[in-house]
């Protein structure tokens, strides 16, 4: 597996479960530190951007 260079997201709470991203220039690959079996979804960025504008419009 290539080594990404993950964040935590600004939004994770005390705690150990957090959401992590990492992006290349042509994937953004997420994954979340409480679940045991470290799956990795990913996506083009297009399609996190749009994804990102879904979850915003619905969080008003």
């Amino acid at each position: 597996m290539p080594a990404y260079t993950w964040q935590k997201s600004s939004y994770c709470a005390q705690g150990e479960s957090c959401v992590h991203v990492a992006a290349t220039a042509e994937t953004v690959h997420l994954t979340e530190s409480g679940d045991p079996t470290r799956a990795i979804l990913s996506a083009a960025p297009e399609t996190f951007a749009t994804l990102l504008r879904a979850l915003k419009k619905n969080h008003n």
